[in-house]
């Protein structure tokens, strides 16, 4: 499998998605007595990691958790993005 097959079905996973929302849901409740930066980080480091542990994977372990790392990213951006675009237009 390709770099990019990978990276699109981990962008397309459903339940790296759900796992994500669930993190961003969570930090924003939290965030007044944990932080912002260090849960994030920790819960992206962990989706990335738990993910291909679990499920029998074809690639190399290394590679699959790079890649759900850079995945993980890119969805957490597209998340908080929306999230901001809502508190801006909320009134």
């Amino acid at each position: 499998m390709t770099f990019t097959d990978l990276l699109l079905s981990q962008l397309t996973d459903v339940f790296r998605i759900g796992l994500l929302i669930a993190l961003l849901l969570t930090m924003l409740r939290t965030r007044a007595t944990s932080g912002t930066a260090i849960p994030l980080a920790a819960g992206v480091i962990f989706v990335a990691a738990i993910i291909p542990m679990t499920q029998g994977a074809t690639e190399p372990l290394w590679r699959s958790i790079a890649t759900g790392l850079l995945a993980n990213v890119m969805i957490l951006a597209v998340l908080m993005a929306a999230w901001a675009l809502y508190r801006r237009v909320r009134p």
